[in-house]
């Protein structure tokens, strides 16, 4: 059945409520998009670097135009809410990161994430962080309809390993507002544990980084409310596709065709 753009908003909130985390796959296209939701997942996000790698680039290099035109396009492919990757908010100033959302709500996105470092760069000064964060909410509260807004800290991914610094910007980010707090790359439980109790606020964990990802269960129980997937249902068909194209390349047979 189809939902408007209002229903899965509101749905989308609502999902962040529930007594279990919220698991939100990352789909790189419509095709897979449909596939993932048809498993019976109750939202999807996008991710900045596979939407960049069907493309053939690097993580961070899509335009906001390109970005917001790959999210639409999973958007009118599914019936669930959809949660965009929007990177830094495409511009280091607080008005890029408004702009951003405004736009990103105008399609029908359900929420979508702003990160505090532009891509492979350390991360904003914490002042300039908390303004950007504090621009995106105004934005989203003005949309008419929920849009939930999560602010990333990039810290553990731009060579800052610093809790104490990671759990100071998303308590900050929560007073601006945030609807949902997020911090990739965290190096342990203990360490997720620390920042859950540190928040009133649903915290998100991105899986995908060997050694660092962590089972549903034991998420949840540290306190994790929302678990994302990042580029790792991407990486994990092309290489199946990897293994397949190199199997008839070099052995002339075609056994991937035997596997399920």
């Amino acid at each position: 059945m189809s939902t408007t753009f209002d229903d899965k908003a509101y749905l989308f909130r609502r999902l962040h409520e529930q007594a279990t985390a919220l698991l939100m796959p990352n789909a790189w296209d419509p095709g897979s998009a449909k596939l993932i939701a048809g498993v019976g997942y109750a939202a999807l996000a996008t991710s900045s670097g596979a939407a960049a790698m069907v493309l053939g680039r690097k993580d961070g290099q899509l335009t906001r135009d390109e970005a917001l035109a790959h999210a639409r396009a999973i958007v009118d492919a599914v019936d669930v809410p959809v949660s965009a990757d929007l990177e830094n908010g495409f511009g280091p100033e607080p008005a890029m990161a408004a702009d951003t959302v405004r736009l990103a709500g105008a399609i029908g996105l359900a929420g979508g994430s702003i990160e505090d470092s532009p891509a492979e760069d350390a991360p904003y000064d914490f002042n300039h962080a908390v303004e950007r964060v504090a621009a995106a909410v105004e934005a989203a509260r003005a949309l008419g309809r929920p849009f939930t807004l999560t602010a990333r800290t990039e810290n553990y991914l731009r060579g800052k390993p610093d809790l104490d610094d990671t759990i100071r910007r998303l308590q900050a980010f929560e007073r601006a507002g945030a609807d949902v707090l997020f911090a990739p790359a965290l190096p342990d439980l203990d360490a997720v544990r620390a920042v859950c109790a540190a928040l009133s606020k649903p915290f998100s964990f991105m899986v995908g980084i060997p050694n660092k990802s962590f089972s549903v269960a034991e998420l949840e129980a540290a306190g994790v409310k929302r678990i994302s997937f990042a580029t790792s249902f991407y990486r994990a068909a092309m290489r199946m596709v990897l293994a397949a194209a190199t199997e008839v390349k070099e052995q002339g047979t075609f056994n991937y065709l035997r596997k399920p």
